[in-house]
């Protein structure tokens, strides 16, 4: 008895730790400076991928974000960035990793390969772009906007 409970207890902690997933809002932070940058809203797809909007973007002294995704290839050329579509494609792969992705820079211009994991507690998000293989690209850790 004591081991079906124990069996029980564990399958749901289990499942309570790993059902999370990315949806929601992330507040994006710049790789280098540490600053907060905006905020995207990811939403998962009815084909299961997901998907990430930019809904603002972070003033801070000495930083005016840019408006225009000026650099951008097509379709994003001179679009303006909030609103903008910067992550697609994105796939679970187990219950906390995720591939397959591309996420575009609107201020460098460049798309990117994209894989990401979510921490256990679901507050944070590590992303990688990467041109090729992973170990060529920028990391950047995201925070779950409650």
């Amino acid at each position: 008895m004591k081991t079906i409970l124990g069996a029980i207890l564990f399958a749901l902690v289990t499942t309570s730790t790993y059902a999370q997933d990315i949806t929601g809002t992330w507040r994006y932070i710049d790789d280098k400076t540490g600053e907060p940058k905006g905020l995207v809203k990811i939403e998962k797809q009815s084909n299961n991928t997901y998907v990430g909007t930019v809904l603002k973007l972070t003033p801070r002294p000495g930083y005016t974000p840019k408006e225009f995704c000026t650099h951008c290839p097509p379709p994003f050329t001179n679009k303006p960035i909030v609103g903008m579509q910067v992550i697609s494609g994105l796939k679970t792969t187990d219950e906390i990793n995720y591939s397959s992705g591309k996420i575009l820079d609107p201020v460098s211009g460049k798309m990117y390969s994209l894989k990401g994991k979510i921490s256990a507690n679901s507050k944070k998000l590590f992303l990688r772009g990467y041109f090729g293989v992973s170990a060529v690209g920028r990391s950047q850790t995201w925070l779950r906007v409650e």
